[in-house]
């Protein structure tokens, strides 16, 4: 039997809420139907204070970056705190350092701007929200943004576009991980209209 892969989702102060709690959701429901566990999945913070995300939704991080499990799946989400948090060399330094020791790195939204300072981002192609593309093509000079795409998959690092956007990525990883016939089980659990398609 395989064990669980470990997958952290990284949290900030104004971190947009569904770019977190939608990879969240995917990655904890997926096997459900098969009564399995794929995945462990956990929250992580720079500090184990509350997190205050995008209007007022109050998170307690079950690790901070000090003391969590080694992850195996990085989810880096994005919304407006990643405009500062993308100056937070702990936090980029973090980063940039799990990115050596996992499977995968992920980024929804707004999270591409935090893997292109962490240097992730370099010779790669990448996408993020509608409203932040010149800002990543300032901070990604090296990076080919494309942005009509959805989901960008650069091998190790793969790439969502804004906000809902983060739940069809993590549905393809599932599919990438584990299997179309599985993702599409998680996706029919969630209610999910998801298409196997990059």
């Amino acid at each position: 039997m395989i064990p669980p892969r470990n997958v952290a989702i990284l949290i900030f102060d104004e971190v947009e809420v569904l770019d977190f709690c939608g990879p969240f959701e995917v990655f904890s429901v997926a096997g459900r139907g098969d009564d399995f566990n794929p995945f462990t999945v956990y929250t992580v913070a720079e500090k184990s204070q509350p997190i205050m995300a995008r209007n007022y939704l109050s998170v307690n991080p079950a690790y901070t970056i000090l003391d969590c499990p080694q992850p195996d799946v990085l989810v880096v989400p994005g919304g407006y705190g990643t405009r500062r948090e993308m100056y937070n060399t702990t936090l980029i330094d973090w980063i940039k350092g799990s990115s050596r020791e996992v499977e995968l790195v992920l980024s929804v939204c707004t999270g591409a701007l935090l893997l292109a300072k962490a240097g992730l981002l370099e010779g790669l192609a990448a996408t993020t929200h509608h409203g932040a593309i010149e800002l990543l093509k300032e901070v990604a000079p090296n990076t080919v943004i494309e942005e009509d795409k959805r989901i960008i998959d650069n091998s190790r690092i793969i790439v969502s576009a804004g906000i809902s956007a983060g739940i069809d990525m993590s549905l393809y990883v599932i599919s990438k991980l584990l299997g179309e016939e599985q993702a599409l089980k998680t996706a029919q659990y969630m209610e999910d209209n998801w298409k196997p398609e990059v």
